[in-house]
């Protein structure tokens, strides 16, 4: 590659026909080709060998190519084509030469390398100079007309033809003007077009469709320098601006963007060298895809390290941005404008699909990002929503009413963070995600529903449980004939209650009658339930409560203390009185009539089974009646409501009355063991006859006044042994137990009592030590009153002495 200030060159194809497509990038490159777009034009030469086409592009466009050596003789100069650019012409011109034909180096190969280089030029050139001989113009032999049957030849083997301009120059001018070359010239190119075949579509296709014919003559450079230079020099003037209307190439046709010219030209000398048609449209559709498809790649992979959309997208990881919308589509933007600027001169077709590849493959790039951003703004919401959601309730604000207001609002938070997030290249739908986020919401506005109204019935399923268990049992516990209707009147008193303070709980929820109905049914049904479930623990324990209200009435009084039988009560009354209470406490228990329909005869049959049918067996045993217990379900009283079957409640009767007899036994027992306590006296004939048979004691006693002291000192003594031996007491538990209770704490009693009056005499003797009672008499005379004293004292000593009895010790 040669290289100089204003011009630089290189051989496109060499000799052998091998492109040099490092060469010709080297010189792109070099020249900025590819900055151009269309705004660029090919010129190329042809001609027969050393016919000056080298001297004629070098003074024309001050190129550098190679020229012949006159001295050296005629010989072939150019080999293969060269491409120069063209210096100081506007706008960037491009020149080939190519080899000269009729060459002798050649020899037979010269005609298919020479048609190879023809097609070439007319694929690519937007200007084809044919140099030729001016002595040869109106020659039947002439050189020049093998040159221009091969171009007419080859320019069939275009599908569709490029519009090029054919300049003529004519070398050597002679004297003859060049007003009356021309026509000539005109007519031996017409009758060449007219000699060559053509494809029937061309039949009668004239050679203005094809080629712009322009004819320019020059002086012989050697003989007329000067005046060639001059007239080279005007020539040049045609070729700046050469492809603007009215320009030498202002009609061209397909022409290939400077971005491919490269690709084109090596594809197009490949198809020619395969000795293949060359079909123009579709190269210049293929150069379009794969030069389209190169920009579309390279702006690809500049997008890709793009700073601030790698930035956007480590940021988008971690949470939402704001603008990222606007910011992503920027960048998208520059991308596909880049794209747009160097692509615009491709065919549209294919410029345009690339174009939407590229933007689906960007797309597809950025559309994770674009999703994780849209994934954050769903949370966000939903996290937000859900805090707003419960301060507005825990505010006080309705539920339905923060429900509907906090979703709105939040729904239109979102949507406002998805307008923020759109690209504007892409036309996603944010509907799945929206609805998403919409369900999202719905479920969470029903779990806290869900929990606000297990917490609201839970609240007044507690009020109820409260309000009823311990009054059911306290009236259970009670049972008498009011007990069913005082249980049934607490029933819907607390029921109505609760169910309406539910009903105006749940007034904010935005309940339909359906489920509101629902929830207070369930309400209600839970009263029942509490009711029964209390009534079935109670029912359960209806033994034990016989008998502990059995005890309670026969164990005590109408004034609730415990009861001493002396013989005045009538036990059989009082087991009557509180067994009659226990069978109202058992026909309570029977069964659960919470209804007002429900029946309430249990009692009297009860009675009329157990009670009645035992006296009436008790007087007549032949008769024999119907056993109104024998049976597991009470008269018009359901199943469901039967807590003990009249079969259940007849061996519960029969194993209460075998648990109370005991005590009614223990009752009757102590009463006639206290009858024989109180009639301690002898019978009135025994009386008689100690008053008979001990008339002469008696008045022995009377005659002896002494007799009646010791007597009554011995009264004393056995008084004082009464009290403190509790003989009657004693006595109460049995004849046998009280003799030898009494025998055990007989000894240590008497001495206790010894000991205590001998404490007594020692103290007394202690106060008074100069008192000397002078005579026995008076001591016995005062023996009655001391002993009176003692008595007394012992009585009262024994009374308040800290002696334990030893029965009581045992």
């Amino acid at each position: 590659m040669a290289n100089s200030e204003e011009c630089c060159s290189t051989q496109l194809i060499d000799g052998d026909g091998t492109f040099n497509a490092t060469g010709i990038d080297r010189l792109i490159k070099e020249v900025k080709l590819g900055e151009c777009g269309l705004s660029y034009a090919i010129v190329s030469i042809m001609g027969p060998q050393s016919s000056g086409k080298s001297t004629l592009l070098n003074n024309l466009f001050a190129t550098n190519f190679r020229e012949m050596d006159a001295f050296r003789g005629r010989s072939q100069t150019t080999k293969g084509i060269w491409l120069a650019k063209c210096a100081g012409i506007e706008p960037c011109t491009l020149v080939m030469d190519l080899e000269g034909t009729d060459g002798r180096e050649r020899g037979e190969d010269d005609t298919a390398f020479e048609k190879q280089s023809a097609l070439f030029a007319l694929a690519v050139s937007d200007i084809v100079l044919i140099n030729m001989w001016c002595h040869d113009i109106g020659r039947e032999q002439a050189a020049n007309k093998p040159l221009l049957k091969t171009v007419f030849q080859v320019m069939m083997r275009l599908f569709s033809p490029r519009k090029t301009t054919l300049m003529f120059v004519i070398r050597d001018k002679t004297r003859t003007p060049l007003e009356n070359l021309e026509p000539v010239l005109r007519e031996d190119i017409q009758k060449i077009w007219d000699s060559v075949p053509k494809p029937e579509a061309h039949k009668e296709t004239p050679l203005s469709e094809f080629f712009n014919v322009e004819v320019v003559a020059l002086s012989s450079y050697e003989e007329k320098e000067e005046q060639f230079k001059e007239q080279v020099a005007s020539l040049r003037q045609r070729f700046f601006h050469s492809i603007a209307p009215g320009g030498l190439a202002g009609d061209r046709r397909g022409v290939v963007p400077a971005s491919g010219f490269s690709f084109s030209a090596q594809q197009i000398w490949k198809v020619i060298k395969e000795n293949k048609d060359l079909d123009l449209p579709a190269h210049k559709v293929m150069v379009a895809t794969v030069r389209c498809e190169e920009i579309a790649n390279e702006k690809y992979a500049d997008f890709s390290g793009n700073e601030e959309w790698s930035q956007l997208e480590e940021a988008v990881q971690s949470g939402p941005i704001s603008g990222f919308g606007k910011k992503l589509s920027s960048i998208l933007d520059t991308c596909l404008s880049a794209y747009d600027a160097e692509a615009t001169y491709f065919d549209e077709g294919v410029r345009t699909g690339k174009r939407n590849q590229l933007e689906e493959k960007l797309l597809q790039l950025v559309q994770p990002a674009f999703q994780a951003l849209l994934g954050h703004i769903r949370s966000g919401s939903l996290d937000k929503f859900k805090e707003a959601f419960d301060k507005a309730l825990n505010g006080g604000e309705a539920f339905s009413v923060a429900a509907c207001n906090c979703s709105e609002s939040f729904m239109a938070l979102f949507d406002e963070g998805c307008a923020d997030a759109v690209i504007t290249q892409a036309n996603w739908d944010t509907s799945k995600v929206r609805d998403k986020l919409k369900r999202d919401i719905e479920a969470h506005i029903a779990s806290v529903r869900a929990a606000k109204l297990a917490e609201l019935t839970a609240l007044y399923e507690a009020k109820l449980k409260e309000a009823l268990s311990g009054p059911v049992e306290a009236l259970l516990d009670g049972a008498n004939s009011e007990t069913w209707p005082a249980i049934r009147k607490l029933f819907r008193h607390e029921t109505e209650s609760a169910v309406s303070g539910l009903s105006s709980a749940l007034s904010g929820f935005d309940m339909d009658e359906q489920s509101k109905g629902k929830l207070l049914s369930s309400l209600e049904a839970y009263a029942r339930g509490v009711v029964e479930a209390k009534t079935k623990e109670e029912a359960g324990r209806v033994l034990i409560r016989m008998k502990d209200r059995f005890t309670t009435l026969f164990s005590h009084d109408s004034d609730s203390m415990p009861r001493v039988w002396t013989g005045k009560e009538d036990i059989r009354a009082i087991t009557k009185t509180a067994r009659s209470s226990s069978l109202k406490l058992l026909s309570v228990m029977a069964a659960i009539r919470l209804d007002d329909g429900d029946a309430d005869n249990i009692e009297n049959t009860l009675s009329l089974a157990l009670v009645d049918s035992t006296n009436v067996a008790a007087k007549d045993r032949s008769i024999t009646t119907a056993d109104p217990l024998a049976s597991s379900t009470w008269h018009e009283v359901s199943s469901s409501k039967t807590l003990i079957t009249p079969v259940q409640c007849k061996s519960l009767w029969r194993q209460f009355r075998a648990e109370t007899e005991y005590s009614v036994s223990q009752a009757i027992s102590a009463q006639e063991a206290n009858k024989r306590n109180n009639n301690w006296l002898p019978p009135p004939w025994a009386i008689v006859a100690l008053i008979v048979l001990g008339f002469n004691e008696f008045m022995t006693l009377l005659r002896n006044p002494l007799y009646l002291g010791v007597i009554f000192v011995g009264f004393l003594l056995v008084k004082a042994l009464w009290v403190q031996l509790d003989v009657a007491g004693e006595f109460r538990n049995g004849v046998l137990p009280g003799l030898i209770s009494l025998s055990s704490k007989l000894v240590p009693t008497i001495m206790n009592m010894i000991k205590r009056l001998a404490d007594e005499g020692a103290n007394a003797a202690a106060n008074d030590p100069h008192r000397n009672p002078p005579l026995a008499s008076k001591n016995f005379t005062n023996e009655g009153n001391a002993s009176s004293e003692m008595s007394s004292s012992a009585s009262s000593g024994l009374t308040e002495s800290d002696y334990s009895s030893p029965s009581k010790q045992d």
